[in-house]
């Protein structure tokens, strides 16, 4: 089996999209992009001013501009934001030569890694928590049904994540057969 010419993050905030990301472009020998970062870079602001300036629906559609880019790319690893599955015009954006994989985590895994976070405009209310469960409602359909993967990140270490991903991006011998044919060409 082959490598995909892409591999894009999809998943809530807080699933670790970013730095397992940086993690899996590093083992698959890719360029890791992230989208929230390139629109940030492009408008020379961060995502909480543009949503104050152009509201959601302006930064979506920078959002979409993105996203349009990246599909052009090769050999990446893209993470996307939260809600760029939202447009079901993306979908196509985020499929194009790529796996998909739906970095899934729990709402009380999301508190805990965004509770600090004051760049995630969604989350600036007196209730996060509620929020990150109506968007679970809302999206976690779309993330499972865009999804070539499903990989749960609760309670894991970014480096498992990467590992079990690669055994599914690419799917080998068994390690231990691996080991010992390694071995063997040692010996030749």
């Amino acid at each position: 089996m082959s490598l995909p010419k892409r591999v894009v993050l999809v998943g809530p905030m807080g699933a670790g999209k970013s730095t397992i990301g940086r993690l899996l472009a590093r083992e698959l020998g890719y360029q890791f992009l992230d989208s929230d970062r390139l629109i940030e870079e492009r408008c020379g602001a961060n995502i909480p001013w543009i949503f104050d300036v152009e509201g959601e629906d302006g930064f979506r559609q920078r959002e979409t501009a993105m996203l349009a880019e990246l599909a052009e790319t090769q050999g990446t690893v893209v993470a996307t934001g939260g809600g760029a599955v939202m447009k079901s015009e993306n979908h196509a954006y985020l499929r194009k030569d790529a796996k998909i994989v739906y970095l899934r985590t729990s709402i009380e895994q999301q508190v805990e890694r965004t509770r600090k976070d004051r760049n995630r405009p969604l989350l600036q209310n007196d209730d996060p928590e509620a929020v990150l469960r109506n968007l679970f409602a809302v999206r976690d359909p779309i993330y499972r049904q865009l999804a070539d993967i499903v990989m749960h990140t609760d309670r894991k270490s970014p480096r498992l994540v990467v590992r079990q991903v690669m055994n599914r991006l690419n799917p080998k011998t068994p390690r231990h057969k691996r080991k010992v044919r390694k071995e063997g060409r040692d010996h030749a």
